[in-house]
């Protein structure tokens, strides 16, 4: 395994694996016997990266969401795993009550559902303190001071470590930034948004938060992850929920000429090196030039395999270059 660091402050930075691990499915869709199993491999490969949230996964059973933490504090307690295992979790997006969703119920972001929030999640996961917390969607109903203080206020009691954001508008994530820095406090040092090889078309509406804030980390996400090296990008779905090895789960907004310009390439190097399209995939971000970690989802130790094997292949620059130029 491979490793990166995550944060700039010496004592709350982390040094995570190169691939991170979702677990969304972990206790619901994916049974207990699988997840553990893949949790343990991963770990056992050296991986130290895990990725849930507190309303996973709400829309299997129609409820509030909490079983992935549940079932992360089950393995933590029966593996006695500390804190050498890097979990972060997200709040926001919890729905108020069953049979609702994050579209028209969400917890939000004010200092009072962060605080309450947060200290939920810690029960679930079993722990004293929350390696990554991640505000999940926007709120706009919340004034952006009040959620930045919040998330500050946990972080300087200890119960969070550091802090993230996912699925925001840019310029959002530089104002609420800025306000932290301006005060002095613990701001957004992760990012987490769909990224992949193939892009996706930008005027095709994304559909699943009303206010259009979840995105894909496209040029100006990119940029800005150039312009503040003390960022890292999380990157969600690198693969595209299997669409690279099953071609007809590609998302409609990934259904323009530029995807198979980029595949053909991809197929190429994948034909070059003797390993798999997603394998490229993944090797093409770990190794990319901006801070990047691609995190998977399983259901199998089989399909966890082939992703690891992804840490160790090596991209020659040249194909990297004809990777990047693809379009």
């Amino acid at each position: 395994m491979k490793y990166r660091t995550i944060g700039t402050d010496p004592n709350s930075r982390r040094e995570v694996s190169v691939l991170a691990l979702g677990a969304m499915l972990f206790g619901s869709q994916t049974d207990e016997e699988t997840s553990f199993a893949v949790l343990d491999r991963y770990v056992e490969a050296g991986g130290n990266f895990i990725d849930t949230s507190d309303n996973y996964a709400f829309w299997i059973d129609g409820g509030q969401g909490g079983q992935s933490e549940e079932l992360l504090g089950r393995w933590r307690r029966s593996r006695g795993i500390g804190d050498e295992i890097v979990i972060a979790t997200k709040l926001g997006a919890r729905p108020l009550a069953p049979g609702t969703s994050y579209v028209d119920n969400a917890e939000g972001l004010s200092a009072k559902v962060i605080r309450e929030s947060a200290e939920r999640s810690r029960d679930r996961l079993g722990v004293a303190k929350l390696d990554l917390l991640y505000a999940h969607i926007e709120d706009q109903r919340v004034p952006l001071q009040e959620t930045v203080e919040g998330f500050a206020e946990l972080v300087a009691e200890g119960t969070v470590g550091l802090l993230g954001v996912s699925n925001h508008a840019i310029w959002r994530v530089e104002r609420a930034r800025a306000l932290a820095a301006a005060a002095g406090l613990s701001g957004y040092e992760v990012l987490q948004y769909a990224h992949s090889h193939l892009r996706p078309r930008i005027d095709v509406p994304e559909g699943l938060f009303p206010d259009g804030s979840l995105g894909h980390a496209g040029p100006e996400l990119l940029s800005y992850l150039r312009a503040e090296p003390g960022l890292t990008l999380v990157a969600y779905s690198p693969l595209l929920k299997g669409a690279y090895a099953h071609p007809d789960r590609l998302p409609a907004d990934f259904d323009h000429p530029g995807s198979a310009a980029r595949l053909k390439v991809l197929r190429e190097v994948a034909r070059e090196t003797g390993a798999t399209v997603n394998q490229v995939v993944l090797a093409w971000q770990i190794d990319a030039e901006l801070p990047i970690v691609p995190l998977v989802g399983a259901s199998s130790v089989a399909q966890l395999e082939e992703n690891l094997a992804a840490v160790d292949l090596e991209l020659t620059s040249e194909q990297r270059a004809r990777l990047d130029a693809a379009h």
